[in-house]
């Protein structure tokens, strides 16, 4: 029978816990029974693209440690974790960085290049974001521009879209006009293109969250977190989060989701009075 009329499968119980589990251990997401058909369709695209007849066989596919399971774990992941995301999605926190530099800088207070990490950046709207409104304080200041914006994120074909730079037009609605002027350029197409001074700011590079612990031991201004803890449960938001207050600067600031934190305290971390936001400042000791 054609794959194109074989009716989708289900996954049983005991099936959907398997890979629930699968999917927690190697990237920290957290799944329901009520995401169960979503799963399924996520995981039978992949059972047609491969000619596999059953959901077992694939599971002991990807379970492997080989390269080529490795890979297509990659191809999976890339359509279970990439996020649906848009340009200035929560414009509240992104003004909130910008109001964070600017006080630096009318402060004279900025030491050093400003370093900002993106998590979870999906396909590139984020860090862009950032970005556009760093750059911003920049040029108003009349101040060389000396930044810098890391944008990490699990799935590799995401990242790729993030460094080409180009999106729909529905992906950048959020974006004001005199903001899309100076910052985006329209392509032939009917696209839009973030501007080459912007991309050169933005590295794109892949990371897993969950081992926060990892990530590179260096000081950063800003670490912007928005989106993505949510999917985890307490204890790992807590140990990523405490892991992430290592890596900010004496005065730095972090940025996660409105009320995806609700019981994290950390004794260098005071909380902001923005009700607007949910942002935490390291404690200059």
């Amino acid at each position: 029978m054609a794959w194109s009329l074989r009716t989708l499968p289900t996954l049983s119980q005991d099936q959907f816990v398997q890979w629930g589990k699968l999917l927690e251990e190697r990237t920290g997401i957290q799944l329901v029974f009520q995401q169960k058909a979503w799963l399924e369709s996520q995981i039978y695209s992949r059972l047609r693209d491969l000619g596999y007849d059953d959901y077992d066989s694939y599971y002991h596919f990807v379970a492997q440690d080989s390269i080529d399971s490795k890979l297509e774990w990659a191809r999976l992941i890339d359509r279970i974790a990439v996020k649906e995301t848009s340009f200035f999605r929560h414009r509240e926190s992104i003004e909130y960085v910008r109001s964070y530099l600017q006080q630096k800088i009318n402060n004279q207070s900025l030491q050093g290049s400003f370093d900002v990490w993106s998590l979870g950046c999906a396909t590139g709207e984020e860090p862009y974001s950032l970005a556009m409104v760093v750059n911003d304080c920049f040029e108003l200041a009349t101040i060389s521009p000396y930044y810098g914006i890391t944008a990490m994120d699990i799935s590799s074909s995401a990242l790729a879209a993030g460094r080409k730079g180009r999106y729909s037009k529905r992906r950048t609605e959020q974006v004001k006009p005199d903001e899309a002027k100076r910052y985006l350029q329209v392509c032939t197409d009917g696209s839009y293109e973030v501007v080459s001074k912007l991309r050169d700011r933005v590295c794109f590079t892949q990371s897993n969250i969950i081992h926060a612990r990892q990530l590179p031991q260096v000081s950063v201004d800003v670490i912007f977190c928005q989106n993505l803890l949510v999917y985890f449960r307490r204890w790992l938001r807590r140990d990523v989060l405490n892991a992430l207050v290592e890596r900010l600067k004496p005065g730095g600031l972090l940025v996660v989701g409105l009320g995806e934190v609700m019981d994290w305290e950390h004794p260098e971390m005071q909380r902001t009075d923005d009700d607007q936001v949910q942002a935490y400042v390291r404690v200059e000791r």
